[in-house]
């Protein structure tokens, strides 16, 4: 079967930048849309890698969703173009997200902060996302009964993270002259203590379900985690990374507030508003009785119920909450 001659091809598949030489039939059969290009970035879109699965992968897509970022993903294909914007979404595993960011093959991505920092390149961080909310722990077993984090320098510890736990425990090495044994799995980590592979584990604590499972304890946390926007620092589409931190402010701001709206006698007033300061200050309009006014004001979601009870409580009527699909502040 004959070559494509002159003709090498560049698709994202499956998460990796495959650029074989395919013959034709396998360029017909697997990677016709490269014919139109549409696995491909056009040079004057903004390349926004996001995780292809995983932890964050539903949490991202519904924020893209309420921000107006919409796309079409083929099957197959690990890169999407936005249909009202000029950006190219690629899906790449969380964990490399934040090298091919700092690297600039990507001008800006959502992934955890925990692998920012294991990954150990620069890059801006924009925003914190406010979910995917964990800790990287060091974790020992419930027998052993370790209290001191500094009883497992020297000893044998297991995790996904080898760059930050040996940074943690450097400073612990140093202090006791010796040297902490770290080998790197790429999942099952706390399976490792119970078939004596590790002394401990270094690994990431959401509920600490699983932990628990696996007869292990939190003896000393490394750091704390999220969803964060990343963007490489001399990305080449600044007024897009803008718009997007923009949208994704708005959406965030519309996800975890309500807008709360109530009649107040004027002499209550200032305790009123003192409950609902909104996010800037409220806003106050007289009503037709002179003896009134209506406020109206952000307030959080999660705390809606006590604050309608509080200005209940200190004497105002008609209150009413709306939900809100969007914003821009």
């Amino acid at each position: 079967m004959r070559k494509i001659p002159t003709t090498r091809l560049y698709a994202f598949i499956d998460g990796r930048l495959d650029s074989s030489s395919k013959d034709e039939s396998y360029f017909q059969t697997y990677h016709y849309s490269i014919m139109d290009r549409k696995n491909a970035s056009p040079p004057g879109n903004c390349r926004f890698a996001v995780p292809k699965k995983g932890r964050l992968n539903e949490k991202v897509m519904e924020m893209l969703s309420g921000a107006g970022i919409e796309f079409h993903r083929e099957p197959r294909l690990d890169v999407a173009l936005c249909k009202n914007l000029p950006i190219t979404i690629v899906f790449l595993p969380a964990s490399d997200i934040a090298k091919y960011v700092g690297e600039g093959n990507i001008d800006l991505g959502i992934t955890g902060y925990d692998v920012v920092e294991e990954s150990m390149v620069e890059v801006n961080k924009i925003m914190d996302l406010g979910f995917g909310k964990c800790k990287l722990c060091v974790q020992a077993p419930v027998v052993d009964e370790i209290k001191n984090v500094e009883d497992l320098a020297g000893k044998r510890i297991v995790t996904s993270f080898p760059a930050l736990t040996k940074k943690f425990f450097g400073p612990l090495d140093a202090k006791k002259g010796v040297e902490t044994k770290i080998n790197f799995v790429s999942g099952s980590v706390e399976a490792a203590c119970g078939l004596g592979l590790a002394d401990a584990v270094v690994d990431l604590v959401e509920t600490g379900t699983t932990m628990k499972a696996a007869g292990l304890e939190v003896v000393s946390d490394i750091l704390s985690t999220q969803a964060i926007l990343i963007a490489n620092p001399k990305a080449q589409h600044q007024d897009i990374v803008d718009l997007i931190q923009r949208r994704l402010e708005g959406f965030i701001t519309a996800r975890n507030s309500v807008f709360v709206v109530y009649n107040i006698s004027n002499h209550l007033l200032a305790k009123a508003t003192a409950i609902t300061p909104g996010k800037r200050s409220p806003t106050i309009t007289a009503l037709d009785d002179g003896e009134s006014k209506s406020v109206s004001a952000l307030v959080p979601k999660a705390n809606v119920n006590d604050i309608m009870d509080q200005l209940h409580d200190v004497g105002a009527t008609d209150i009413l909450v709306m939900n809100l699909s969007n914003s821009r502040m």
